[in-house]
């Protein structure tokens, strides 16, 4: 009995030393562990000691998870040491970015959602697979996702979700508006303008929304009530709204591209593009820059602080249907009456890949996961990385809906696609097309009203101006080197001197108390008053003598004028 109790001491001994942690363990010359101390029977007893740690430093983060949460990259200006200020700015906002980055890729851990793609079974497609096995096959909250509702008598339909994702705006060509809260189906205002509607699109929040009507723009809210007429945005085809600057962009048939900033109610500007009528636009959600196509093939990129395109890029040989661009802002995909879908790298403005459909696609709608979907007649098709270096030959998922497309809209956070047609409207069950991971802070689709009203105010405070707005944001970082030195160098010629140049002067150090801080600055400035007394006396010679030369000269001409030549006689 005793030899058996023993026996299991060891073992749980042994147990134990394997489950010690490790870390906190460290070995000495002689072989004996440094957190190991006698106890009373003379042996050497373990005990766990902080004092130092055999892994210092914070823990390393992977480098393809820190180049996930890139948002900025480091400054590598050499700014002189006489912008000490602006030195100490620069280098504070790095390291703020730095410990931002760190920060987010350590919290990923906490983000569990993955977004999944819909996978058949070996040998089936997957674009032959049907909405109702799909919504049959999932659970009950998913399959309430896919619906169609019949709105025959006002379409077809423009559509338009909100930034969270949770509301849904329908305006028919007819005259019908609505909106609602899709997930719940309910439904917040309906009502008819009884004259045609070009555009509908919300607006920063969910309790206003904008009209693009036969005539005018119309802001109302989300009970229905009209809140403006705004009679300067006349004829009103497209309309895209920047959340980040407060700006409403709208596109008209007379060829005006217009920015509303909806915070103040006011004109930003208005740009005549003299390209004719503007059916086509989107935003580029990186840099704000608005991208219009036009019938000659062409597509231009446009910011409101200038009158000309930014960019004009050939895209196609016969006119362009529709625009899109990824969340990224890096691959722009257009379609054009030339049956062609093409790739576009905005980075260098090449064409990354081409593809021919037999239909050509009227509308595109790029997803947050980067899925795109085309709608050619009453069939809409959705690819998977059409950007990638393999060219896809067949679609991700295809759905026919009951009458041609003409809108297209991939709800945020969502496996979902909105489909406005003729007959109403329908909402497509896309696995893999939403972000699983929303921002709480930017867009969250549970917030509370209070949360909303927050939001709303910090938003408006943290507004953009629009005149920010450029191809490149990186550049609003960088110091204009070439601007500063020119301006520097007309500050030297209007005051004489380098004001930035290296002091000439350092006192020398005096003993007993006679160079303190005033002292030093004092005799410091009795030298720069020296100099600048020899400088302007300097001056004011320099000028004497210029005058001295001048007054000598008109002498001079004087005197030979007054001389009597030969040649007077012939004067009359």
């Amino acid at each position: 009995m005793a030899a058996a109790s023993e026996n299991t001491t060891k073992d749980l001994h042994a147990v134990k030393k394997q489950t010690t942690p490790v870390r906190y363990w460290h070995q000495l010359k002689d072989g004996k562990e440094k957190g190991e101390k006698k106890n009373n029977q003379g042996r050497w007893k373990k005990i766990i000691s902080g004092k130092r740690d055999v892994f210092p430093g914070p823990a390393p983060i992977p480098k393809a998870r820190m180049k996930k949460f890139a948002r900025k990259e480091k400054s590598n200006e050499q700014i002189s040491s006489h912008f000490s200020k602006l030195k100490a700015a620069v280098a504070q906002s790095d390291e703020t970015s730095e410990l931002a980055q760190k920060q987010a890729a350590r919290f990923d851990l906490l983000l569990p959602e993955e977004a999944g793609f819909l996978e058949g079974d070996e040998g089936e497609d997957t674009c032959s697979i049907s909405q109702h096995d799909i919504a049959e096959a999932v659970d009950i909250t998913s399959g309430a996702k896919y619906f169609n509702l019949n709105l025959a008598q006002f379409g077809p339909y423009r559509l338009d979700y909100s930034k969270t994702g949770r509301h849904l705006l329908l305006g028919g060509r007819r005259g019908h508006v609505a909106c609602l809260d899709w997930q719940t189906k309910h439904l917040m205002c309906e009502i008819n303008v009884m004259e045609s509607i070009n555009e509908v699109r919300w607006l920063h929040t969910e309790s206003m929304f904008a009209a693009a009507q036969k005539k005018w723009l119309y802001i109302y809210d989300s009970n229905g009530i009209e809140l403006h007429c705004i009679r300067k945005f006349n004829d009103v085809l497209r309309m895209q709204f920047l959340p980040y600057h407060f700006l409403l962009a709208t596109a008209s048939a007379t060829g005006f591209l217009q920015y509303l900033d909806v915070s103040v109610g006011k004109e930003v500007a208005a740009i005549a593009t003299k390209m004719g009528r503007l059916d086509v636009m989107c935003q580029n959600p990186y840099n704000a820059i608005i991208h219009l196509g036009h019938p000659n093939g062409t597509v231009s990129f446009w910011a409101p602080n200038q009158k000309e395109a930014v960019v004009k890029m050939l895209c196609h040989q016969g006119g362009v249907r529709s625009v899109t661009v990824d969340k990224t802002g890096t691959y722009m995909v257009t379609s054009g009456m030339d049956k062609k879908l093409k790739v576009f790298d905005v980075r260098t403005f090449k064409t990354v890949k081409s593809y021919f459909l037999p239909g050509g696609a009227s509308c595109l709608s790029l997803s947050q996961r980067g899925l795109l979907s085309a709608a050619t007649g009453d069939v809409v098709q959705v690819y998977r990385d059409v950007w990638a270096s393999e060219t896809v030959t067949k679609p991700y998922m295809a759905h026919r809906v009951r009458a041609p497309a003409c809108a297209l809209h991939f709800c945020p956070h969502e496996d979902v696609l909105g489909i406005g047609h003729g007959q109403g409207f329908t909402s497509m069950l896309v696995p893999g097309a939403g972000e699983p991971n929303f921002d709480g802070l930017d867009s969250n689709p549970f917030r509370s009203a209070k949360q909303r009203q927050e939001w709303e105010v910090k938003a408006l405070l943290e507004k953009i101006h629009p005149d920010l707005i450029s191809l490149d944001p990186r550049e609003l970082g960088k110091v204009d080197v070439a601007t500063f030195q020119q301006r520097h160098q007309d500050r030297v010629e209007a005051l004489g001197f380098d004001p930035l140049a290296k002091e000439r002067f350092v006192p020398k150090h005096k003993k007993k108390g006679r160079s303190s801080t005033g002292n030093l600055e004092r005799r410091k400035k009795q030298v720069a008053h020296g100099e600048k007394r020899t400088l302007i006396a300097q001056s004011m010679e320099d000028k004497m003598k210029i005058q001295k030369e001048r007054k000598a000269k008109q002498l001079k001409e004087s005197a030979l004028a007054s001389q009597k030549s030969s040649l007077d006689r012939f004067r009359k």
